[in-house]
């Protein structure tokens, strides 16, 4: 499983939404309806997953799914 289809799990699973929502331009918040507690269980999840650590200045900038998978590609 790639590093989006591993997001895109964690997500439908945290925000109970429709997996065909979640895209790689999917907002979090806008798109998808993630509130603040949601965004950092998915960062705690993402963590767990992929056994990296996500800084909180980089937690907050990342507003869409593409921006997740593109940090955790970079910090893999």
């Amino acid at each position: 499983m790639d590093v989006f289809e591993k997001v895109k799990k964690i997500i439908v699973s945290e925000l109970n939404c429709s997996a065909d929502k979640v895209t790689m331009d999917a907002k979090l918040r806008d798109d998808l309806g993630a509130d603040s507690i949601d965004a950092v269980q998915i960062v705690m999840e993402v963590e767990d997953e992929f056994k990296i650590t996500v800084d909180d200045s980089q937690a907050e900038s990342m507003v869409t799914v593409g921006d997740v998978v593109k940090y955790i590609e970079n910090n893999l």
